[in-house]
């Protein structure tokens, strides 16, 4: 700001300097020349002051700008061609609460961990994101907002070997498997066929760029099964009636017993924004604070996002 007003200053000072010159001096050519680069000079001095304050009020309103990837329903996808979802009313009252304004951008989901680390191309990160060690190396993570998990979508006439109301990774050893690039199912997938129970099964892994595209494999024959978000799955299913879903679990060794794939969702944040972090934090604590029906504001939006009233019932 000091700059700024030095700039100002030198600005009325030099047009003071004009008005006193012109009062003196008689026009004559010379002057006439000489008095129109300076009038071009003062021009200049007062829109590099003017441009200057614009700047630092922009920098002072503290925007900020959050990624996501909208194809994850009900967190955050496409209502024609506005960005809805549980996470984009998280982030608004985040705005309300920082009284800034938040950019929301529609990226890669592979990429938004980066980005966010970076910090200069964005502030945050909110696509469903699941907290893991790696990522915490490079972002700061909101509080858990969801616990979720992975679940295995599949054609009606192509269901997996089990005699359980959920499949274990060994069922699906020997399939093509299918799922978002950079999601947790595909870090859990990967993992599993490099070093885990499906290593040595001829098992693969195709990455698609969402859960839907997954899903869509599955219907063109790509592949056998999709590995998606519990909430994902179940709204893709109930979109397409011809595909069907069940937990992932896995299998308890020793007599103990199995226990699905589980993971928690939180907002990444740029270590350097701790403002930001905070007031995520604080807006989810609210949201997270149980009603008189016993749900959560979380619990109510996203029945909402998928579609159900209150009682779980379609809308």
């Amino acid at each position: 700001m000091r700059s700024t007003r030095t700039r100002v200053t030198i600005f009325l000072y030099l047009l003071l300097c004009y008005n006193e010159l012109m009062a003196k001096k008689k026009v004559n050519k010379v002057w006439q020349f000489l008095k129109n680069w300076w009038i071009l000079i003062v021009i200049l001095i007062g829109l590099t002051a003017l441009n200057t304050v614009t700047l630092i009020n922009e920098i002072e309103h503290n925007d900020y700008v959050v990624e996501t990837n909208a194809f994850f329903a009900p967190f955050e996808y496409y209502d024609n061609r506005q960005i809805v979802g549980v996470d984009i009313e998280i982030i608004n009252r985040v705005a309300e609460k920082l009284d800034a304004k938040i950019d929301i951008k529609n990226v890669e989901f592979d990429i938004i961990i980066d980005n966010v680390a970076n910090g200069v191309i964005a502030d945050a990160g909110a696509a469903g994101l699941t907290i893991t060690p790696a990522r915490a190396e490079k972002v700061d993570f909101s509080i858990p907002y969801y616990t979720s998990v992975q679940y295995v979508i599949f054609n009606a006439e192509n269901m997996p070997e089990t005699n359980t109301e959920y499949v274990v990774w060994d069922n699906l050893a020997g399939k093509i498997l299918g799922t978002q690039t950079g999601s947790t199912g595909y870090l859990f997938a990967s993992d599993e066929i490099s070093e885990g129970v499906l290593k040595d099964t001829k098992t693969t892994l195709k990455g698609l760029d969402s859960h839907q595209l997954a899903a869509d494999a599955i219907n063109a024959h790509i592949i056998d099964y999709a590995i998606a978000d519990e909430l994902a799955a179940q709204f893709i299913v109930e979109k397409n009636p011809n595909l069907m879903t069940l937990p992932l679990y896995y299998l308890g060794e020793d007599g103990e017993e199995d226990y699905p794939v589980e993971e928690s969702y939180a907002i990444a944040v740029n270590k350097q924004t701790p403002e930001l972090l905070n007031a995520f934090n604080e807006v989810l604590t609210e949201m997270l604070q149980p009603k008189e029906d016993g749900k959560s504001e979380i619990d109510h939006l996203i029945l909402q996002y998928m579609g159900f009233n209150n009682e779980g019932e379609n809308s």
